[in-house]
């Protein structure tokens, strides 16, 4: 049956049914190690830390786009609030409130794919070099360890990238907490009116949030295309 599946689709169930037998159940003591045997038990069956890091950098990457979608969502909504006058102001917050709870699950899982990403890389960079040491023909482990450096150089880089997109969220997730919680306690016209000041502030963190995603993710799909050829 599960030989039947597509091969990417066979690795993420591979992954999803491994994590849970090896991880979910193990004391907390144990979860140091617990990356090691999945990535052990993941080899045995035909999938490497190459192919393991492939996928995680297409995780992280597709949860910085749903992120930006998301935080695009919630500036407009927070938008339309302060430029809609009258209405229903519970009904307005309620709104706010909505979209800045789904923002936070956005950048939740932008920060659990990236480290993610990191704790495949390590392991992958660690037994790279530790495989060097095996060689016995020295031009194939020069040519192995230029390999090496030239991945690594590239994961930098692309680790830099995720990184500093991940830096300009949470300045967007205060300024809308702030302005979301303020709504809460002053359900009237006056409280929108006040909000509207932030705007152009909302405006600029989230315009230079989506500007580092959307390089990110460039980053993020060159460095899959580098690392599959």
């Amino acid at each position: 049956m599960v030989q039947s599946i597509a091969p990417h689709a066979r690795h993420r169930i591979l992954r999803s049914a491994l994590l849970v037998a090896l991880c979910v159940l193990a004391p907390a003591f144990l979860l140091t190690g617990c990356s090691s045997a999945y990535y052990n038990t993941m080899e045995k069956f035909g999938v490497h830390k190459r192919d393991i890091m492939v996928d995680r950098v297409k995780e992280a990457r597709d949860a910085q786009t749903e992120a930006k979608e998301q935080f695009k969502s919630a500036l407009e909504q927070f938008t339309e609030v302060v430029q809609v006058k009258g209405g229903n102001l519970e009904a307005q917050y309620k709104k706010l409130n909505s979209e800045y709870e789904r923002s936070k699950t956005k950048a939740d899982a932008v920060h659990q794919r990236i480290d993610k990403v990191e704790s495949v890389s390590e392991a992958l960079f660690r037994e790279w070099k530790a495989e060097l040491r095996e060689y016995a023909n020295a031009s194939l482990r020069q040519d192995s360890e230029r390999k090496l450096e030239t991945t690594r150089r590239q994961y930098e880089q692309l680790i830099t990238a995720m990184k500093r997109a991940e830096s300009k969220i949470q300045p967007v997730l205060t300024v809308f907490h702030d302005q979301v919680l303020y709504l809460k306690h002053n359900l009237n016209a006056q409280a929108i009116a006040s909000l509207q000041g932030e705007m152009l502030s909302l405006e600029r963190n989230v315009d230079q949030l989506i500007r580092e995603m959307e390089e990110s993710i460039r980053e993020a799909d060159l460095f899959i295309t580098r690392l599959q050829n």
